[in-house]
């Protein structure tokens, strides 16, 4: 984007920016009260793809969304990120190697250019051009005094057109500007969070064993994986939704709908004993609050569907409208941490995704997820990761699997992810582990987005300090408490017996009424 031409005479005062010691990157931009600049981007219009259906895949790439000029939109007020582009020019060096620890597509050479040009922008204005701006103000005012009085048809008309482009003039120039700090903020959304100094440098075999818990199961017959005994046992029907839905839906059957409903209820009243608040959450959310937790593809493939004519979008995970909960907010801090656990449907497009290592229930388009979620002081994020982790590595051995726990590796980091540990359960008839839950700390990377911030509290005797104490942003974290469909992977396969039947874990069997096998219906 070339640098504006036409800034001789912006209506715009000093812009400071403040400069704030940083648990992460992304800091509060402050300005001046006499600031007539507001840093608003240009509204995004949902891209028209072909897709044979309501629902298509999103885009949720900053750098890629459309946009329309402010001549035509109106400058109409979209979201943005609190980015303090000052830490990042001053580590520029941490940032530069953290996006390529990451595997990011950032552009940071781009963001600190345009951050330049701003910064060249606001001192030309506020050294050279002030008094040409209060010329112009005094100028259309005096336009508008005149008009009060009576003058003649042709005067009057002549006036009219002055003050028309005196203030065209300045909205040309106040669009200029907007075009700037639009493409600049929309640049450095796009740069991900820091990255834990423990966290391992590299690919996803890269990442480091933290714990394995129980070995393999031996099994004296020949092992089948969850899709032939689904077949056999009359538990779910691929084929019946491929021609209803598309392929990777399913139909659940008979006792693998009550195992559904088990797993689900069991989970809730399991994590609510350790202090979660219990929610459902809509299923349809805005894309602007998609974009703000941080969901960007890292490539032209997304796994977001969106709804046709619309800013609406399926949600991917409960995080997301979980994470919209207390968006624009200012919390108390003795309400602190906010603890939920959230059952919701999911809806990933999971382009890209083929092969035997993803077949059957392992990666579907639509799946029921228990997610838990905090809210809590930056200082306490650390310990409510080790909470998050403890609770999936107890719950998973309740259920009696076989599983790992892997501290994740910087290429496998999605953009929110300070750290990342994700639980990789054995499935005997897949013959492999796979995944099936994460916990991550996002720091202040999505609260800092979503506008959630808390207050903190001093002591009673200094309540009038108290109203002024600056806000902090808070840290968001989030965990898979369960992810039905593979966990009823595990189940299937790991708890089936040589007669072909499938044994219930004990923990289940009170929200199963009391089914404790799983046999055939007919031979």
């Amino acid at each position: 984007m070339g640098f504006p031409q036409c800034l001789g005479g912006a209506t715009f005062h000093t812009l400071k920016m403040a400069g704030i010691p940083p648990p992460s990157i992304f800091r509060p931009l402050l300005t001046t009260p006499s600031l007539n600049l507001l840093l608003l981007p240009r509204p995004t219009k949902l891209p028209h793809l072909p897709f044979p259906s309501l629902l298509r895949p999103f885009s949720l790439s900053a750098s890629a969304a459309p946009t329309t000029s402010p001549s035509d939109s109106g400058l109409k007020t979209q979201w943005k990120a609190t980015i303090d582009f000052k830490w990042i020019r001053d580590n520029k060096d941490a940032v530069a190697a953290n996006i390529k620890n990451r595997n990011s597509t950032a552009n940071l050479d781009l963001v600190l250019e345009l951050y330049d040009k701003m910064l060249t922008l606001q001192k030309l204005i506020v050294a050279h051009r002030e008094q040409e701006v209060e010329q112009l103000r005094g100028e259309r005012n005096a336009v508008a005094n005149k008009m009060k009085g009576k003058v003649e048809p042709s005067e009057r008309q002549k006036l009219i057109e002055e003050g028309k482009n005196l203030k065209e003039k300045l909205a040309s120039l106040e669009e200029d500007l907007l075009r700037l700090t639009d493409e600049l903020q929309q640049e450095a959304q796009c740069i991900p969070n820091m990255t834990h100094p423990d966290v391992p440098i590299g690919d996803e075999d890269c990442s480091v064993l933290r714990k394995m818990v129980g070995r393999p199961r031996e099994f004296g017959f020949p092992v089948k994986d969850h899709l032939a005994l689904g077949k056999e046992l009359d538990l779910f029907d691929f084929d019946a939704a491929a021609e209803v839905s598309g392929s990777k839906f399913y139909y659940l059957k008979n006792e693998a709908v009550m195992l559904e409903m088990a797993l689900v209820n069991w989970t809730l009243s399991e994590v609510t004993k350790r202090g979660f608040t219990p929610l459902t959450t809509p299923e349809i959310v805005r894309a602007s609050v998609v974009e703000k937790c941080g969901f960007q593809p890292r490539a032209e493939n997304t796994q977001v569907y969106t709804i046709s004519g619309s800013d609406q979008c399926l949600v991917g995970t409960a995080e997301i409208p979980l994470g919209g909960l207390h968006m624009d907010s200012i919390l108390s801090e003795s309400s602190l941490p906010l603890k939920y656990v959230a059952y919701s449907h999911c809806f990933r497009t999971e382009a890209g995704a083929a092969g035997a290592a993803t077949r059957g229930l392992y990666r579907v388009h639509q799946f029921s997820k228990v997610e838990m979620f905090v809210l809590c002081r930056p200082e306490d994020s650390d310990t409510y990761l080790e909470e998050l982790i403890g609770i999936e590595e107890d719950l998973f051995t309740a259920l009696g699997f076989h599983f790992k726990t892997l501290d994740m590796s910087s290429a496998d980091l999605g953009a929110p992810a300070f750290r990342k540990f994700d639980v990789e359960a054995w499935m005997p008839g897949l013959e492999r582990y796979g995944e099936i839950s994460s916990a991550s700390n996002c720091t202040d990377y999505q609260s800092r987005r979503l506008g959630i911030r808390y207050r903190p509290e001093l002591p009673s005797t200094n309540q009038k300090k108290a109203k002024n104490t600056p806000t902090q942003f808070v840290h968001t974290l989030n965990a898979t408490a369960c992810a039905v469909p593979r966990m009823i992977v595990c189940l299937l396969e790991n708890y089936q017996q040589e007669d072909g039947s499938v044994i219930i874990p004990e923990p289940l069997r009170p929200f199963m009424g009391g089914i404790e096998r799983i046999t055939y219906k007919f031979r």
